[in-house]
């Protein structure tokens, strides 16, 4: 099977390039990414747990889903298709705000991205792809926010980043 490529971008989001992911990460080149923020009526937070044997921040708790656009790929659609792949279902999206973050890990890679949020609503048990997942959950939005003060090391970089600076962009309740 052929690698992954990330498509590359410039601070505008214009392609520039496709690259192999890992390849992306060892040199930090601006690519572009995507998170899902899924939410269900009581306006808790759908949290996943990053696999043990992710090449970086395994085992750590981020947002609903993640991943990077294919070439030629919408950000609605590369959302729609990450989540029923990482969390076995679908969902309409609705996209929100985009950011450039640098996140280096202790592995030698780092996470240059131009990040697309997306949130979008669901209230039934997810069926957890386990090569991608190790566990989920439901969780207040406060409760989120003050684990995260507390406990921050348990946290994937883009999800504290997104949450502490655009916290009013993910929550849904203030889209309806």
């Amino acid at each position: 099977m052929e690698e992954e490529k990330v498509i590359l971008v410039n601070e505008l989001d214009e392609k520039i390039g496709l690259m192999p992911k890992l390849e992306a990460h060892e040199k930090a080149l601006l690519h572009r990414a995507f998170s899902v923020f899924i939410f269900n009526d009581n306006n808790e937070l759908m949290l996943q747990q990053r696999a043990l044997h992710k090449y970086h921040s395994p085992g750590l708790w981020t947002n609903t889903c993640c991943s990077h656009q294919r070439d030629g790929e919408s950000n609605i659609d590369a959302g729609k298709r990450r989540l029923e792949e990482e969390m076995g279902f679908v969902t309409d999206l609705t996209e929100t705000i985009s950011f450039i973050y640098k996140a280096p890990f202790d592995n030698g890679l780092t996470e240059h991205e131009l990040d697309h949020v997306m949130v979008g609503n669901y209230n039934d048990v997810p069926v957890i792809n386990e090569d991608e997942v190790a566990d989920w959950k439901w969780v207040p939005l406060a409760d989120v926010k003050a684990d995260i003060e507390q406990h921050p090391k348990n946290y994937t970089e883009w999800f504290k980043i997104i949450f502490e600076k655009f916290y009013q962009h993910i929550n849904i309740k203030s889209h309806e």
